[in-house]
């Protein structure tokens, strides 16, 4: 993966979309009596964070790095954790190795 400081911080159309559905946690659970402050997702999140740093695939300090850029310039209106979950697909996305492998799946995919 990239260092941070050559974090493609160019818009991607997707998470462009999914950043403005009204999706954030502190929307959504009120709304179905949720009282928990922390998605239920986050721990899906930080646990997928540790394995690409222990993998050395995304290291802690190259992620967050990446995830402040991010937060700055792409993500910034939309709160935390939801803006570190954008920056970190926004970081995977970003990989062209990333996309190679996804059209690969998705080729298989395709043909069954």
């Amino acid at each position: 993966m990239s260092t941070a400081s050559d974090v493609d911080l160019g818009r991607i159309a997707l998470l462009e979309a999914i950043q403005h559905q009204g999706k954030e946690w502190d929307v959504v659970a009120p709304r179905y009596g949720v009282t928990n402050p922390d998605p239920p997702w986050k721990t899906s999140l930080k646990a997928m964070c540790e394995c690409l740093a222990v993998s050395g695939a995304l290291p802690t300090l190259e992620r967050r790095r990446a995830e402040d850029e991010l937060a700055d310039s792409v993500y910034g209106e939309v709160p935390a954790p939801e803006s570190e979950l954008l920056a970190l697909v926004h970081t995977m996305l970003a990989e062209s190795d990333l996309r190679n492998r996804m059209r690969t799946v998705r080729s298989r995919l395709e043909v069954v």
